[in-house]
């Protein structure tokens, strides 16, 4: 698990909250930003983008990991998330799959309204991800699955 001192966790916090108020959210109101903090050093935000077809709409940790990629970032330390929940706001299911592509062992900071923060690991959140092995294994074309004719 990749270690960050307190500057660097308090810096992804800060960036997190002030992300959260460029979020587009007319439809729930419940308003997300996200700060990635890239292996390098370099920091990318983001914010929800909500749809009227609520399937389209695009999580903060989703947009702060695109806007990395696009930058030509392939491995992530950690990632901040903020949301007015007591108990801070994690990644959804599909935003930790895809972290998880990036680097499975990242540091999730759960930012609290009240100031506190909480960090866990990507790893403790997905325990059993599917990956690029799991894509490998599912193209075996001799594995074919119980009761097949």
């Amino acid at each position: 698990m990749p270690r960050l001192d307190d500057t660097q966790i308090e810096q992804l916090v800060s960036k997190a909250w002030e992300a959260r108020l460029n979020a587009y959210a007319p439809y729930s109101q419940f308003h997300v930003g996200a700060a990635l903090l890239a292996a390098d050093g370099r920091i990318f935000t983001g914010a929800n983008v909500e749809n009227a077809s609520l399937g389209l709409t695009m999580c903060a940790e989703r947009v702060a990991l695109g806007a990395a990629a696009a930058a030509g970032v392939r491995s992530v330390a950690a990632i901040a998330v903020a949301g007015v929940d007591d108990d801070g706001v994690v990644p959804c299911g599909a935003c930790r799959q895809v972290l998880n592509e990036f680097s499975p062992k990242m540091l999730i900071i759960r930012c609290r309204p009240d100031g506190s923060h909480s960090v866990t690991s990507l790893n403790e959140l997905l325990t059993s991800p599917f990956t690029g092995e799991s894509v490998e294994k599912g193209k075996n074309p001799s594995r074919e699955p119980v009761g097949a004719a």
